[in-house]
């Protein structure tokens, strides 16, 4: 799974650093661009498997990706 943060969002140090020491086997990189200007310049966003996932927060999103890292460890251990 890459996880992807743009360089511009607001909230996305706290939210890298949270993903990285919860999960550190995970690719999650903070890139210049991650070409989603319109969503980023209005709430927390990150790119997962090259689709879009925000929040209204830092904890909404974080939220969100945890549930679909649980997801997919279900299924892949299926």
């Amino acid at each position: 799974m890459k996880i992807r943060f743009c360089e511009h969002n607001k909230g996305k140090g706290k939210l890298f650093r949270r993903l990285k020491v919860d999960f550190p086997e995970l690719n999650i990189k903070i890139k210049d661009c991650v070409k989603q200007c319109g969503a980023c310049r209005e709430m927390p966003l990150a790119v997962i498997d090259k689709k879009k996932m925000t929040g209204k927060d830092g904890d909404e999103l974080y939220h969100k990706i945890i549930e679909l890292i649980r997801k997919t460890d279900t299924s892949e251990d299926k």
